[in-house]
């Protein structure tokens, strides 16, 4: 003879209830299902009625939907600094250098881009020169080498 499993029995389960402060589309189902099953049979819920409250069960599950789509949107929009601007790497840029010392202009000096880092979430360019500029300080982008001839 087969015994049942004691873990299995009702007086087992969890009775405790944890209230939350939302209500999603499972728990508008759970009260919509407890709604129908507790209806007083000589007199069901008017038909209208229920019509009504599976249009809003719908309106809610696709303002969820939406609201998913949406966050996922954003989170697609906020690519990384660096795979944005990844495509300068091997590229010259023309910028306006300034003396760290005395911030004083020192002109229209172009370099190379060798690596491209973040700093704060500004795109930094690390150049062949030993300079660092943040990506909105260059003021041209070319294919050209140094020596003045295309890469092409």
């Amino acid at each position: 003879m087969t015994t049942i499993d004691p873990s299995l029995y009702l007086s087992n389960q969890n009775t405790t209830r944890t209230p939350s402060a939302n209500l999603g589309k499972d728990e508008f189902l759970q009260i919509l299902m407890t709604q129908l099953q507790n209806q007083d049979p000589s007199q069901p819920m008017d038909d209208t009625q229920f019509i009504s409250q599976m249009a809003q069960f719908s309106s809610l599950e696709q303002m969820m939907n939406m609201t998913n789509s949406i966050d996922t949107l954003v989170q697609s929009q906020l690519i990384s600094p660096v795979i944005e601007y990844s495509h300068m790497i091997g590229k010259e840029v023309s910028y306006e250098a300034t003396d760290q010392e005395t911030g004083e202009a020192l002109g229209n000096t172009s370099s190379k881009v060798v690596a491209v880092s973040q700093h704060e979430g500004w795109a930094v360019l690390e150049l062949e020169n030993g300079d660092k500029i943040y990506a909105d300080a260059v003021t041209e982008v070319s294919d050209r080498a140094e020596d003045g001839e295309s890469d092409e």
